[in-house]
């Protein structure tokens, strides 16, 4: 009953709307450089067979056109073959570090780190250098060493420092 109702809505006044589509304006040939005019009318005025040229329709390469059948299907990959035959195996969670910013984050997949984390442990990294190394990252949170090493080498967080005007003192930082 209900795909009746919603054939008679969508096919409701179907002609007229058809009509109104097609009258409608078409754009318009986006404009054309002003360098590019005068050599274009230069080209044109050359050889004037070109405006002829390039609205003719070649009838030769129609009929090949109409010719072109295009039946294809998608290979099978050897992935999905070899995930179809094995079960697939359980990823490991850990719970995340620093519950008190992220409520919404229950667990996350060994090797992998939250945002949060990241800037944790790259903070940890920049305060304490001997005390948070790589290995203890890596160790912490389940994360390659190697992977560690280059988020440490390629990362920072922002330091903010705040410049007194000239004039004033500075406030001693502790």
């Amino acid at each position: 009953m209900g795909a009746a109702v919603f054939r008679a809505i969508r096919n409701f006044n179907l002609e007229n709307r058809a009509e109104r589509e097609i009258s409608k304006m078409k754009p318009s040939a986006a404009p054309r450089h002003p360098s590019t005019k005068s050599l274009l009318r230069e080209q044109m005025s050359r050889h004037p067979e070109i405006k002829g040229e390039i609205a003719r329709k070649d009838d030769r390469l129609l009929s090949l056109l109409k010719d072109v059948y295009v039946d294809s299907k998608d290979p099978v990959s050897s992935l999905q073959v070899k995930d179809s035959g094995t079960p697939q195996e359980q990823k490991e969670f850990r719970l995340a570090k620093g519950h008190d910013y992220n409520m919404n984050i229950k667990n996350i997949p060994k090797g992998k780190i939250s945002i949060v984390e990241a800037l944790t442990l790259l903070n940890n990294h920049k305060l304490y250098p001997e005390t948070w190394t790589a290995e203890k990252i890596a160790e912490e949170y389940y994360l390659e060493q190697k992977d560690v090493k280059s988020l440490l080498k390629y990362f920072v967080t922002f330091e903010v420092k705040l410049l007194p005007p000239e004039g004033k003192k500075a406030i001693p930082s502790k």
